[in-house]
């Protein structure tokens, strides 16, 4: 029994996608489109434009969905592979999207254009070089969460990704964040501040629920063929409601990643196939349950290998 899941932000490239859309023309459809819904090349920044640039988040949102979705179809119409057979899709924050389109919620156009908007409200959610994410390495929720609880009345900070065993990332305004870095260093416990400009997933974000909220209620949801496991809950939901609400909390809500994969193992799922650009899930995967068979999918030569 298998799930399909859906990388987020931190796993884009120059030239993400090349081979694909260089062979197949639903690819270069895709791409075309794309460029059309946002009235700017997306597919000339992907293919050779500067990495500064593709890592603008307002970028790397709809870049990495166009990757997926693409990668997707290959897989599906091309080779034949119903990946729609999966009990759950998933995917990792903005991979959400991926997986809500890839299983047939949402149009192609709408995702892309929504990641847009979500991917400007973020980054504008917080002036640049106020807050910013930290890594947290060897330690566990429970710990983690008793530190901040302990210290609530000398910085604010929030779990923005329970990824896997071991691995925690927080987000808050970066002067608290150097506050719980020294915390952190009495504890032992070992931390990386983390390359981004926003604190993505704590509360730090209101502004950008406001703009999702809005953006969101105007998208028409449609009956999906999968079952999502969700980011913010990590239980399984195809209530199109709970989506669009889901969807909105998920911005200053932890993704629970961990959770997630627990869940979805729980339930018989015991192989897991990445669709899109690098193999970070799939690390984490193995990191949570190591006797699950894995796939990462983002060539030719990978689809080939695939076995179902």
């Amino acid at each position: 029994m298998f799930s399909v899941v859906f990388p987020g932000q931190g796993s884009q490239v120059i030239g993400m996608g090349k081979e694909f859309f260089e062979k197949y023309d639903l690819v270069k459809e895709l791409f075309k489109e794309a460029d059309d819904t946002l009235s700017f090349s997306l597919s000339k920044l992907i293919l050779k434009g500067s990495k500064d640039e593709l890592d603008l988040t307002k970028n790397t949102q709809p870049a990495i969905f166009l990757i997926s979705y693409a990668i997707f179809n290959v897989v599906k119409k091309k080779f034949d592979i119903n990946l729609n057979d999966a009990k759950f899709f998933a995917g990792h924050s903005l991979g959400e999207y991926s997986a809500l389109s890839s299983a047939g919620y949402l149009d192609f156009s709408d995702t892309i254009k929504i990641l847009r908007v979500r991917g400007e409200a973020m980054q504008n959610a917080v002036p640049e070089g106020v807050g910013g994410m930290l890594a947290v390495l060897g330690s566990t929720v429970e710990k983690i969460e008793n530190i901040l609880n302990d210290n609530k009345n000398k910085f604010f900070a929030q779990i923005a990704n329970d990824n896997s065993e071991g691995q925690i990332v927080l987000s808050g305004k970066n002067n608290d964040l150097l506050n719980l870095i020294e915390v952190l260093k009495l504890e032992k416990i070992k931390n990386i501040k983390l390359p981004v400009s926003a604190p993505f997933h704590c509360k730090l974000m209101s502004k950008a629920t406001e703009v999702m909220k809005e953006e969101i209620d105007k998208v028409n949801f449609k009956d999906g063929l999968n079952k999502l496991i969700s980011n913010v809950t990590a239980n399984e939901i195809s209530n199109k409601d709970d989506l669009k609400r889901l969807l909105i909390d998920q911005i200053e809500n932890r993704v629970r990643w961990r959770e997630s994969v627990i869940n979805m193992t729980n339930q018989g799922v015991n192989h897991f196939i990445e669709i899109g650009p690098g193999k970070v899930l799939s690390g984490l995967i193995k990191r949570i349950n190591k006797s699950v068979k894995i796939n990462t999918i983002n060539s030719e030569s990978d689809i080939k290998e695939l076995i179902i």
